[in-house]
């Protein structure tokens, strides 16, 4: 009997491809999301003209 081969290792963070979400579903119906980064709290919000804006 064969042993079960191993998973291939993760790629180098540096070399994976960047991760894609589409704005609605990160956003979700309210249009804004609050992101905590290094302790600090960011806004990314739909504005009326569609374009996305990040505050602090």
């Amino acid at each position: 009997m064969l042993a079960p081969v191993p998973p291939p290792p993760s790629p180098h963070p540096a070399t994976a491809p960047a991760r894609q979400i589409d704005s609605t579903t990160l956003l979700g119906p309210r249009g804004e999301v609050f992101i905590i980064h290094r302790e600090q709290v960011y806004r990314l919000r739909v504005t009326s003209q569609g374009k996305l804006i990040l505050t602090k």
